[in-house]
């Protein structure tokens, strides 16, 4: 049988690259975790790194190993958290992804409402995108992955159930009022995250032409100084104009466009009390205006949205 704690030390040799910096991390001595992995190495009869001077990399066995010790480790750390949970919410953990509008507008109000009601929950948060985020939900690394959804992204794994919290709009960013997607045909276009710049293209295609991308960023900051410098033209979902709007910039609403944002658990019901106190201020977090529920799986009908100010 496979020995955790060299697991451990395995993962952490993979993630950082050197022994000084696993042992650094794991507050063991460097002849210690040289140690673990030969013995690790001689458990599983293969060898796991190769070493040129100061340099080590990991044999294919090794990055396989590895591989599997992030998803063992992540699962029992994940263990832990829920058995304190079950505890008691006033010593315990709660980890959360999600991406930057998320984080801007619904998490710190979540937070806020949680702090109020689990004076002795603790928070961690990690700002990813959509996909990131459920690797490290399935890998036990988070408790809860806040994502968006367009009507053409693949499904997530089966082992993944959504909780929806709430359709956002889509808004076409410009400086000039009532700007609609044909009528920006020959815009420079700014472009955001895979998901986001996949979905402007099926747009923009839509709507009978192919966007001329000069520009790509994943902040919102970013991307709305670029268009009110008048250096081209985006879609923004409306969370992320309430968190932030620069000044001089027009938001024509996209009909049917929006985004789906779900928070995501792993596994099967019911959740972990942590993380279900998570779920429970999320959904009382929504802005004003917009409709919450918690649903498993897709198919929700529109929920009308207020245009940001």
């Amino acid at each position: 049988m496979l020995d955790v704690t060299r697991l451990r030390v395995l993962d952490a040799v993979a993630r950082l690259g050197s022994f000084t910096e696993a042992a650094r991390e794991l507050h063991y001595s460097q002849p210690t975790v040289s140690h673990h992995l030969a013995r690790l190495e001689a458990e599983t009869g293969a060898q796991l790194l190769q070493r040129a001077g100061r340099r080590i990399r990991l044999t294919p066995a090794g990055e396989l190993l590895a591989t599997r010790a992030a998803e063992i480790i992540g699962r029992i750390d994940a263990a832990g958290s829920e058995l304190a949970a079950h505890v008691g919410l006033t010593s315990s953990r709660v980890r959360v992804a999600g991406f930057a509008s998320v984080i801007g507008s619904l998490i710190p109000r979540a937070t806020a409402i949680l702090a109020a009601r689990h004076p002795g929950l603790q928070l961690s948060l990690t700002n990813t995108q959509p996909p990131e985020a459920i690797e490290l939900l399935r890998a036990g690394k988070i408790d809860v992955a806040i994502i968006f959804r367009y009507g053409d992204t693949d499904p997530e794994p089966g082992d993944i159930r959504l909780h929806h919290l709430l359709d956002d709009p889509l808004y076409v960013l410009s400086t000039q009022p009532h700007q609609t997607l044909a009528a920006l045909r020959d815009a420079t276009w700014i472009a955001g995250c895979d998901r986001c710049r996949a979905h402007l293209v099926a747009l923009c295609a839509d709507a009978g032409f192919e966007p001329a991308i000069g520009y790509n960023s994943d902040n919102v900051v970013v991307m709305q100084a670029l268009v009110a410098a008048g250096l081209g033209v985006t879609t923004s979902p409306g969370l992320a104009l309430r968190a932030h709007r620069i000044e001089g910039i027009e938001a024509t609403e996209i009909p049917g466009a929006g985004q789906r944002i779900y928070a995501a658990t792993y596994g099967d019901p019911p959740d972990p009390p942590a993380t279900a106190a998570l779920l429970a201020a999320l959904a009382e977090a929504v802005p004003p205006g917009r409709s919450a529920a918690t649903h498993q799986g897709q198919g929700q009908p529109a929920i009308p949205s207020a245009t940001p100010k």
